[in-house]
């Protein structure tokens, strides 16, 4: 009998502000679907992507990319087809790379004889990542397999660890219709800086990590802000600087860019503020006459998992 598996892969919310390819968490409620099945015929396939124009070549698509370097780990000749239904638009900030390359190898990690722990499955799925955005950064793709916040130390070698879950605040993710590759928005940024901005910039994150520990939301608000990548990124994105007043007016206890953009978040302590943040928001991309979605969600401790 033909095994198959659909599972969900989360969004995330990579950099929090200060933390640049360092910090990430997984998001409730934004994900993406796959579902792997096995083929008689060795090699990948992928037979569909729906809600999005992406590549069914399975060397240019991240998905496989992540699934062939598993199966080259494992030494395996199985044959797999994919179909990958995005919920979530590529380019829009909330890393839909990472979702699709941690969905792809926990999905075929599931159909092997020989399974690995998922999380001896970064590494794999960092592959993927890296196709898309051409270089290695784990801050979106390991929230979306494993779950949760995490802080990436270290590449060489790979280390990482959880911070905890700050999921009583409510988050305001706003997605203006502008489209942000990562490699292009990694291009911008200053390839030097000084003493003084790195000094500010490893405060404020040392200042972040202890907020989430002691849930300090006053200290989170001052320690997010970003030196090195919000100053040039914020000009891709349609009304940065006006959305930020407006979740500042509302008491966001948080307001930065999501990923490379083009979507911001915003921390709030309460659905009333979140909600009113939100009303104005829409009223202002009405007057731009610029498209905009918006997610109401959380943290969320879990990862990529099979559907039932």
């Amino acid at each position: 009998m033909t095994k198959s598996v659909k599972v969900i892969a989360p969004a995330s919310v990579a950099n929090i502000g200060c933390g640049y390819d360092t910090i990430g968490f997984a998001l409730e409620g934004i994900y993406e679907e796959l579902i792997v099945t096995e083929s008689e015929a060795p090699g990948l396939v992928i037979e569909s992507v729906e809600g999005a124009s992406l590549s069914l070549v399975p060397e240019e698509n991240v998905a496989t990319v992540a699934a062939s370097a598993l199966l080259k780990h494992v030494g395996g000749n199985q044959g797999f087809s994919f179909q990958i239904k995005k919920l979530f638009l590529p380019g829009s900030g909330l890393g839909s790379s990472a979702s699709s390359a941690a969905g792809a190898v926990f999905a075929v990690n599931q159909l092997l004889p020989s399974p690995l722990e998922t999380r001896e499955l970064l590494p794999f799925a960092l592959e993927g990542e890296a196709y898309a955005s051409k270089c290695y950064h784990a801050d979106n793709v390991a929230p979306s397999l494993l779950g949760g916040c995490i802080s990436v130390r270290s590449y060489q070698p790979l280390d990482y660890f959880h911070l905890p879950l700050a999921d009583e605040l409510k988050i305001l993710i706003a997605r203006p219709y502008a489209e942000i590759k990562t490699a292009e928005a990694k291009g911008i940024l200053p390839t030097e800086i000084s003493v003084p901005t790195a000094r500010n910039q490893w405060g404020n994150l040392a200042s972040l990590i202890h907020a989430l520990h002691e849930k300090d939301w006053d200290r989170l608000s001052n320690s997010i802000e970003d030196y090195i990548a919000e100053p040039v990124r914020k000009s891709l994105i349609p009304c940065y600087d006006k959305m930020k007043e407006i979740a500042m007016a509302n008491d966001s206890v948080g307001y930065n860019i999501s990923g490379s953009g083009p979507s911001v978040f915003a921390f709030f302590e309460t659905d009333e503020n979140l909600l009113s943040c939100k009303a104005e928001m829409e009223s202002l991309f009405k007057n731009e006459n610029i498209d905009c979605d918006f997610f109401e969600t959380r943290m969320s401790a879990e990862g990529c998992r099979v559907k039932p």
